[in-house]
C-alpha cells in the first residue's frame, strides 16, 4: 500500500499558543553557553506549561559549535590556531554540522512550543522562509537550495539553520544570519560539512545593512511568517538570571579591551 503524503503545517498552525504574541528579546553580545543554559531555562518552562513563547536575538563572541552529528575532521584549525583567533569550541545537542558564531552574525534562537511534533520539518521550512522574506526586504535574491538545509545565494550560504526540538514539542537553537562576521573564521571548518560550497554575507555581497536594520527585517518577516503579533520584552522580563549576565557583560566590557569578556574552552 503506498503511503498517503502529510499535508504540511501552515506556519500560522506551528504554535500551539498562536493566538498570544510572539515575545521578542534583544540580548546584545551574550557568550555561547550563557545564551544556550538561557534557553533550557526556558524550554523547561514550557514543557511545564508556564512561560511563553520568545524569539532571542542576539551575538556571540567567536566560536565554533559542533551539532550531534559532526564529523570531526570538519573541524579544521587545532586548538593553537583557534586559540590565536580567540575562537571557542562547544559541543552542543543540536542536529547539523558544525558551525561558527560571532560578531556581525545575528542569531535567532526561538523558543517555541508547536503545535504538534510532526510539524518539526514544516517549522524548519518556515525558519527558511522568514530568512528569504527578510533578505527579500534588505535587497537579497536569496532561496532555498535542493537536498541542503539552510538560505543561499547562488553556491554561498548566508543563513545557517539547526535546531532541536525538545520532548513537548518545545524548539531552540535556531539561525544564524551573516551580516557582516569575520568571513576568515570560516577557514576553520568545513561549514556544516559542506566542502564544496562557500559562506557569504550582507557585506560581502555589497549591501550596506547594519545589524539593526537587519533585525528589522527579520522581526517584520517573523511577524509574517507566524502571523503573530510580535511583543518586545526585556531581558528582566524574560528570565532574572539573563538581566543579572547582561549587567555584568556590560560592566566588564566597560572596564577591559577585550569584547568578549566571558569565554570557554570545550575539546
Amino acid at each position: 500500500m503506498t503511503a498517503t503524503p502529510r499535508s504540511a503545517i501552515s506556519p500560522r498552525d506551528l504554535r500551539e499558543e498562536r493566538d498570544r504574541p510572539l515575545a521578542v528579546a534583544h540580548l546584545g553580545t551574550v557568550g555561547y553557553l550563557d545564551a544556550w543554559d538561557l534557553q533550557r531555562r526556558l524550554v523547561a518552562q514550557r514543557q511545564a506549561g508556564a512561560g511563553r513563547d520568545v524569539l532571542l536575538l542576539l551575538e556571540h563572541p567567536p566560536v565554533y559549535t559542533l551539532g550531534k552529528r559532526t564529523d570531526r575532521t570538519h573541524l579544521l584549525f587545532d586548538a593553537g590556531q583557534r586559540a590565536a583567533h580567540g575562537i571557542e569550541l562547544v559541543e552542543v545537542d543540536r542536529g547539523g554540522d558544525i558551525t561558527y558564531h560571532g560578531p556581525g552574525q545575528l542569531v535567532g534562537y526561538p523558543v517555541l512550543k508547536l503545535s504538534s511534533i510532526r510539524g518539526v520539518v514544516d517549522y524548519v521550512r518556515t525558519l527558511e522562509g522568514l530568512l528569504i522574506e527578510a533578505l527579500a526586504d534588505l535587497g537579497v535574491d536569496a532561496s532555498r537550495s535542493d537536498g541542503y538545509t539552510g538560505v543561499w545565494v547562488g553556491n554561498q550560504k548566508i543563513a545557517a539553520i539547526g535546531v532541536r526540538v525538545a520532548s513537548g514539542g518545545v524548539t531552540s537553537h535556531g539561525f544564524a544570519l551573516n551580516v557582516d562576521p569575520d568571513l576568515s573564521h570560516f577557514a576553520g571548518i568545513v561549514p556544516c560539512g559542506i566542502a564544496d560550497r562557500g559562506v557569504c554575507s550582507l557585506a560581502s555581497l555589497g549591501v550596506g545593512a547594519s545589524m539593526q536594520d537587519t533585525i528589522g527585517a527579520i522581526e517584520r518577516a517573523g511577524a509574517a511568517s507566524f502571523g503573530a503579533t510580535l511583543e518586545a520584552i526585556d531581558a528582566a522580563d524574560l528570565d532574572p538570571a539573563t538581566a543579572t549576565h547582561s549587567n555584568q557583560i556590560e560592566r566588564e566590557a566597560a572596564t577591559h579591551d577585550d569584547p568578549s569578556p566571558h569565554r570557554w574552552s570545550h575539546t
